[in-house]
């Protein structure tokens, strides 16, 4: 992807420039900068235009909920994730697969009750009702 090739050369010369600080290599990461940016306002234009189409088809058709939602994202902003959790030690995790693993486990001990053997070895007990039965009223004549 294009994306990435900008993000590895401005790695690549930045890693450069700290290994030698010379004037090429100066020019070199701004260039390399000055690229990236350049790509990634015009991602960023090109994004931005798409969803003002988006929300522009969505008032057109009437479709009021995916409207509302977009504009919603908008008025937020970016909402970062965390995503770190504690292990059974108390560790943090960073990890993908350590963070599903861990899920998997918590879940798998709190939904699995082992306290009730059989549903019909436990009592049912009635609850009184609040309210009293009504008696019904004879009149007489």
């Amino acid at each position: 992807m294009k994306m990435f090739r900008f993000l590895n050369q401005r790695k690549q010369a930045k890693m450069q420039w700290i290994h030698d600080r010379s004037q090429s290599n100066v020019d070199n990461l701004d260039n390399v900068r000055l690229d990236a940016s350049r790509h990634f306002r015009n991602k960023k234009q090109a994004y931005l235009k798409f969803k003002i189409e988006e929300l522009e088809t969505n008032s057109k058709v009437k479709n009021i909920r995916d409207l509302y939602r977009v504009i919603n994202d908008f008025k937020k902003g970016y909402q970062p994730r965390n995503n770190i959790v504690k292990d059974d030690k108390g560790d943090l995790v960073a990890d993908y697969h350590s963070i599903v693993a861990r899920w998997r486990n918590y879940f798998s001990q709190l939904l699995n009750v082992h306290w009730i053997n059989d549903v019909r070895q436990t009592e049912i007990n009635k609850v009184k009702p609040l309210v009293p039965e009504q008696v019904p009223l004879r009149l007489r004549w």
